[in-house]
């Protein structure tokens, strides 16, 4: 039903129940406002959210992207068996401060060295069993293992195991570090 306000205004009324609710255009308006809003911070929200996560790249696409923009390789050898693997993935490589400092200074590289392929370094070609032994310098130590390459230095640096947040951004200072000097 659609009745004039007070003012002289088309209002409709809803009987909700108990009791009436008067409608105005001007309610309307404010419900469009509210709507968009409610839906921008929606968004803003999913922007903040992404800016939060690691953009993982695959050895071959990472690898060069660090040598192009000289930023140090961070370079996580895991296996899909590992359950510290998984339990890095979920704790250390979710917290803001690792998150962040990565995003900054590092290309997140996850390589998967039981995984059939082929992995480029220069003109050389490698299997992943064979690109693994040239990271480790043929001392692999199992999984986990996070390895850094410095493209300014050429030099590769390897950490061992599982790493809390904490412990890791310690890490991650001394190779920021290292390639500063």
């Amino acid at each position: 039903m659609q009745y004039l306000d007070k003012t002289g205004v088309p209002t409709k009324l809803i009987d909700c129940c108990i009791f009436t609710v008067e409608i105005t255009p001007e309610d309307k308006r404010m419900k469009k406002i509210i709507l968009s809003i409610f839906v921008l911070s929606a968004f803003a929200f999913t922007l903040s959210e992404s800016e939060t996560e690691l953009n993982w790249y695959k050895f071959n696409d990472g690898f060069v992207k660090a040598n192009a923009d000289n930023k140090i390789a961070l370079i996580d050898a895991y296996t899909d068996w590992c359950g510290w693997c998984k339990r890095m993935d979920k704790t250390t490589y979710s917290a803001k401060e690792v998150v962040d400092k990565i995003n900054e200074n590092f290309v997140p590289i996850k390589f998967n060295p039981e995984l059939k392929g082929q992995y480029f370094v220069g003109s050389d070609t490698f299997t992943g069993p064979q690109l693994l032994a040239a990271l480790s310098q043929n001392k692999h130590s199992g999984y986990p293992t996070t390895y850094f390459y410095l493209p300014g230095k050429k030099m590769i640096f390897q950490y061992p195991g599982y790493m809390d947040a904490n412990s890791f951004n310690k890490v991650l200072d001394e190779m920021i570090q290292q390639s500063a000097n």
